[in-house]
């Protein structure tokens, strides 16, 4: 069976022609064991139910889990308290909506099931490329200011962060790496963000 890899040039970041070989080996075998993580967790073998719940957790990312943390924060803190945390937690999504895009345009990588057709697709993506995740980034960015001003729910968090990166790796529409980066600038971006907006608030 060909190689995927072979014929998809933007998903290797050693075709920059600045990269030494070695560096660019190296970077190849990152991208390699990106593509072999998707196929462990995307396989035909898995079950209908974790194929459902990769989908239902997705789908919660595409924004449905936000109205559902809003009320969770209402719920503890009640209206005038919570409306602080929901209006940080709000700007930081929206930030994220403008970044990952761009992002999205800069890289143009492929996504795993483009890459690999023996890969499935379970569901509709919302737009055509691959790193970094949008739901990881928008989803971390807005738990950063809820952790930050209530410290009790970062296991919760934690949680609802790897069960995310799990349906985005699962339904074959990210790699390992898409959700890391997707974590790292949701946490990059929207915590410093949310702590200088606080004092306004």
């Amino acid at each position: 069976m060909p190689d995927p890899l072979a014929r998809s040039p933007r998903l290797s970041l050693s075709n920059a022609g600045a990269l030494s070989p070695r560096v660019g080996h190296w970077l190849d075998k990152l991208v390699a064991a990106d593509l072999a993580a998707v196929r462990a967790l995307t396989g035909a073998e898995r079950s209908r139910l974790y194929r459902l719940c990769a989908i239902a957790i997705s789908k919660l990312g595409n924004g449905w889990i936000y109205p559902i943390l809003a009320a969770s924060v209402f719920v503890e803190w009640g209206w005038i308290d919570g409306r602080r945390v929901v209006l940080l937690a709000a700007i930081n999504a929206a930030v994220m909506h403008v970044m990952y895009p761009l992002i999205k345009k800069r890289f143009k990588r492929l996504r795993p099931f483009k890459v690999d057709p023996q890969l499935p697709s379970l569901m509709k993506t919302l737009d055509e490329h691959s790193f970094p995740s949008g739901h990881a980034m928008t989803l971390t960015g807005v738990l950063a200011p809820i952790v930050m001003i209530w410290p009790a729910a970062l296991v919760s968090a934690l949680v609802m962060g790897c069960c995310m990166a799990w349906s985005r790796i699962a339904t074959g529409h990210h790699y390992p790496s898409d959700v890391a980066a997707g974590v790292a600038l949701g946490v990059g971006v929207g915590y410093p963000l949310s702590a200088n907006l606080a004092a306004f608030f």
